[in-house]
């Protein structure tokens, strides 16, 4: 069985206290929106600064991403429509991330094209977020379910996201968003169409 990772520990230990309160895993999945939309608006000012306050955020919401799930474990206050909200939260995030990224580079060596370099990957992301979605939907979550190494996931290089804007490489990541996203994208639309389809009585239930 794969260990949780660490991060998800952490989120848990955090929330434990909230487990018999008022406070609703949808709460936490709103202040995690809140904080990547703050993120991705400080991401598109175009400054140095700001941009390492927009990194700061994006780890913090990247983190409180997994606050909402540890709470509706332990407390049993899951739900269909808190599932889809943490969903569509985490894909607008991801979305608006690169547009701001873009939006806040229109004045770089990239000009205007940076604005279409953070379109392309934002619109690639999104669908990577929907097929996922309907993978997970029609085969359950192993069939998302990313690598673990240590305690670590592929996605927690999120988490060196400050260290490239200190580094003052936005530039270069937008170039490898351009150019990954659309990539991978094409590689789930394979792995989803590679997938069976569900039967009619799986479509039933």
């Amino acid at each position: 069985m794969t260990k949780k990772p660490w991060d998800a520990r952490l989120a848990s230990w955090l929330v434990s206290p909230f487990k018999d309160s008022w406070v609703t895993p949808n709460h936490l999945t709103t202040v995690r929106l809140v904080t990547g939309l703050l993120a991705t608006a400080a991401l598109a000012v175009g400054s140095s600064n700001w941009a390492n306050i927009g990194a700061g955020l994006f780890v913090l919401s990247n983190f409180l991403d997994h606050t909402d799930g540890e709470l509706a474990r332990m407390s049993g206050k899951s739900s269909k429509w808190g599932h889809q909200y943490d969903l569509v939260s985490d894909a607008i995030i991801h979305i608006l991330l690169f547009v701001g990224i873009g939006y806040g580079l229109i004045n770089s060596k990239l000009g205007i094209w940076a604005l279409l370099m953070g379109i392309v990957s934002g619109v690639s992301v999104a669908a990577i977020f929907h097929l996922r979605n309907l993978m997970e939907q029609q085969h359950g979550k192993d069939a998302t379910r990313q690598p673990n190494f240590a305690g670590f996931d592929i996605e927690d290089i999120l988490y060196l996201f400050p260290v490239v804007t200190l580094l003052g490489r936005l530039e270069q990541l937008l170039i490898a968003a351009t150019i990954g996203a659309p990539t991978f994208a094409i590689w789930v639309i394979w792995q989803f169409r590679s997938m069976p389809r569900p039967g009619k009585a799986e479509e039933l239930l």
